[in-house]
Formats: structure tokens, C-alpha cells, sequence
């Protein structure tokens, strides 16, 4: 809550004129909680849970035969009823797990620093630190990845993950419970250590899931902006290692892929891709008589 009682209040104590974006802001959150806005997240995350993976589902039914260039493992349908399925089981969790956890966990970010008060960041300082916590989260998420593949770690844990061998957006937040709360500590870190405003901590929130969902959405898009991401891993990147699937020591990046090339855990996806390209420079130059075969070689 604000400790101001009108805008002439709060442009006195800040020192200037409201923005326009800080004026929509006080009339927002002046009267209302610091915990009342922290728990946005739930409605957010419930929004991108919803509408993100939809949109890929809706672009598959309609133009199906359009994007088949771009999936990656073309051999593998998954029918409306599949997506369904999946999102019910990924709900179930949220209601489970994530809501209550959001509900309860209000303590550590007030231990931490995330503010509500004006002026509002900058738009380099709100980039600037979305940058670290994305940094932040790859690193630690990297490790507890290679974790997680441990026979201990994937048996008890993360084979629930892995039960999509082509995953599907709806799948991206699709685990068991204790990878959810375990994972939640990553995403934590970042505001822990550089804590900005709340309005950065809900984007940063969003994106994150936005990023997941996309890199498990099967299709490599070449026109996507996270193209231009340097170290980027993508969908691609990610499908590589669902599809080699439980036996998988390679591709553990959740975003970048610095990680997997400085410890080696990209060998496996590299030295396929160098076979893929020798394979489709063999059907080039034997003619075009077998384009689904060129197809099929993104599932051998």
C-alpha cells in the first residue's frame, strides 16, 4: 500500500510529476496490500498456463500443414484431447501446489526487498535486471538439472517430466510436485540477490513460463525474436533432450546454452546435429525424390 493520500502527496515526496505510467499506478495500488498485488503472480501464471500453450494448439489446427516444416519431430501427433489432458493435469498442480505456494511464500519477498512504492524502474533498469535474474535462474537451474537426470534424482522425480517425449506447451510446467517447489528456488535467487519493484518481479514471472512453454512448444520457428538471444537454446535445443529422454546427459539448459558448452553436456546434441546435416546434404545431392524422408530424419 502507498503511504501517500492523493498524487499532489506523492509527486511532493518523489520530487517531481507523475508519469503517466506512476499515475495509473497510484490510482491502482494506492489502496491495496503489498500482499494483495504479490498474489497477481496467481492469476498471471493461471493466464500464461492458459493462453500461451492455446495459441500453439490454435496455430496447429488451423494452419497444420503450413508450419509442418517447423516441427520438430513431425512423426508425432497429439491430438486436441492430448492437449486437453495435459493442461487439466498442469491445473491440477497449479491448485495444488503453485496457488498455495504463492499464498504462503509472501514472507520471503518481503525479507528481500521487492518494493511497490514510487517512482516506478526505468525501463533499462527493469531489462538490466530481468537480465540477472534469467542468468541467475540458467545457472542454478543447470545443476539441479544434472540433478535431477541422477538415477535417484529422475526415477523419484523428473521422469514425470520426461513423460512427453515430444513435448507439447501445455507440458512445459507439467512435474512432479517436488520439481515444482524445487525449481521454484532458481526463479527465486535472482530478485533475491538484485530485488526490484514488484511490477519486474510479475514480468519476470510471465516471461519465465512464456520462454518454458515456448522451448516445449515442438516447433522451431525461424522467426521468433528469441533468435537474435545470444547463447539462446530454443525449442530445438530443449526437444533434443526430451527425445533422448531419461538416458539424456546432455542439453540440460533451461535458457542458454553457455552452461552445457563450458561442462560438455552438449556433445550428444551436437554431434546429431552434424550427422542431420550430412544426411540432408546426402538427399540434396541425390535428387528430390525423397523430401519425406528429409522429413523424418529430424526423429532418427
Amino acid at each position: 500500500m502507498l503511504p501517500y493520500a492523493s498524487i499532489q502527496d506523492a509527486e511532493t515526496a518523489i520530487g517531481r510529476s507523475l508519469t503517466t505510467a506512476e499515475t495509473f499506478w497510484f490510482n491502482y495500488s494506492a489502496t491495496k496490500s503489498d500482499y494483495f498485488l504479490y498474489c497477481h503472480n496467481i492469476l498471471f501464471l493461471f493466464l500464461v498456463f492458459t493462453l500461451v500453450p492455446l495459441l500453439y494448439v490454435f496455430i496447429e489446427l488451423v494452419f497444420s500443414k503450413s508450419i509442418l516444416p517447423y516441427k520438430i519431430q513431425p512423426k508425432v501427433k497429439n491430438s486436441f484431447a492430448d492437449n486437453l489432458n495435459c493442461y487439466f493435469d498442469v491445473m491440477r498442480m497449479f491448485l495444488l501446489v503453485v496457488g498455495p505456494l504463492q499464498l504462503v511464500s509472501y514472507p520471503s519477498i518481503q525479507m528481500i526487498g521487492i518494493r511497490t512504492s514510487l517512482p516506478l524502474p526505468s525501463l533499462m533498469e527493469i531489462i538490466s535486471q530481468l537480465v540477472v535474474y534469467f542468468l541467475v535462474e540458467d545457472f542454478t537451474n543447470y545443476w539441479i538439472h544434472r540433478f535431477l537426470h541422477g538415477k535417484w534424482g529422475y526415477e523419484k522425480i523428473h521422469k514425470v517430466h520426461h513423460e512427453y517425449t515430444a513435448p507439447i506447451g501445455f507440458a512445459a510446467p507439467y512435474a512432479h510436485w517436488a520439481e515444482v517447489l524445487i525449481l521454484g528456488i532458481p526463479s527465486f535467487l535472482g530478485p533475491a540477490m538484485v530485488p526490484g519493484h514488484m511490477i519486474t518481479f510479475w514480468l519476470w514471472i510471465a516471461l519465465r513460463q512464456i520462454e518454458a512453454i515456448e522451448t516445449h512448444s515442438g516447433y522451431d520457428f525461424p522467426w521468433t525474436f528469441t533468435k537474435f538471444i545470444p547463447f539462446y537454446g530454443g525449442a530445438d535445443y530443449h526437444d533434443y533432450h526430451h527425445y533422448v529422454g531419461g538416458q539424456s546427459q546432455s542439453n540440460f539448459a533451461s535458457v542458454f546454452t553457455y552452461c552445457d558448452y563450458i561442462y560438455g553436456t552438449d556433445k550428444g546434441y551436437r554431434y546429431q546435429k552434424k550427422v542431420l546435416r550430412q544426411l540432408k546434404d546426402g538427399l540434396k545431392s541425390g535428387g528430390n525424390q525423397n523430401d519425406e524422408s528429409a522429413q523424418d530424419i529430424k526423429t532418427e
